[in-house]
């Protein structure tokens, strides 16, 4: 049996990404802050296919624990999909040090911790994937239209972090890439997002499992296509 290990697994598009590849038969490790809250994974948790851990994944010893707890388990898909907005005001002169950082902590660093923590069960694994949510907010040459400073810079420097893993891993066979999920109508997406979750998830489970070494450092949409950095 295939296995993946989702972020954020307790709603959104983690909790979509939790259904498919349950549906998909694939042993799901999903992951969440604040388990006794997530109502609607617990219910998915009914599979014995399914799991639900506690994971906060700016703690750092919540991150080597599940991974001790995990060693052993090949890891075919890891997902990066936790991630944050930022505060809710990102102008240029609008930003404080520590929202700026905790948004970086969160959407950047923790994401290479993830891959740091769980090298050896992916590499372990026959598919050998590690998956970051990206976003086109963080493609230096589509912003036009500036602001959203805190999620711009911390996904574009997510998506240095997934190049320099496609490099450093690839001796390993390991493929890293960073996905733009679309602007999908989520709690952080809003309800002007023209894309349903169950949309963007299923585009991106069809990508996941197509995925190559060829593709291995770039930034694709849910669709499969290569957007620039």
């Amino acid at each position: 049996m295939s296995t993946i290990l989702i972020t954020g697994a307790n709603r959104g598009l983690g909790l979509e990404l939790t259904k498919v590849f349950a549906g998909l038969q694939w042993r799901v490790i999903a992951c969440c802050r604040e388990p006794e809250q997530a109502a609607l994974l617990k219910a998915w948790a009914g599979d014995a296919a399914v799991t639900v851990h506690r994971l906060d994944v700016g703690d750092d010893q919540q991150v080597s624990a599940l991974a001790e707890q995990l060693a052993g388990t090949p890891i075919d898909i890891l997902f990066n999909n936790a991630g944050v907005y930022g505060p809710e005001r990102q102008g240029f002169d609008e930003l404080t040090v520590d929202d700026w950082l905790e948004t970086f902590r969160i959407n950047t660093i923790a994401p290479l911790r993830l891959a740091a923590a769980f090298v050896e069960s992916v590499a372990a694994s026959q598919r050998r994937i590690i998956a970051s949510m990206g976003s086109v907010m963080g493609s230096i040459a589509e912003n036009s239209s500036g602001g959203h400073y805190a999620y711009r810079t911390s996904k574009a420097a997510l998506h240095m972090v997934m190049k320099g893993l496609s490099v450093d891993l690839a001796p390993r066979g390991i493929t890293a890439v960073a996905f733009h999920p679309g602007w999908v109508r989520t709690r952080m997406g809003g309800d002007a997002a023209p894309l349903q979750p169950e949309e963007s998830a299923a585009g991106l489970t069809e990508v996941l499992l197509g995925l190559t070494p060829s593709q291995s450092g770039l930034l694709l949409d849910y669709l499969g296509n290569v957007r620039p950095w």
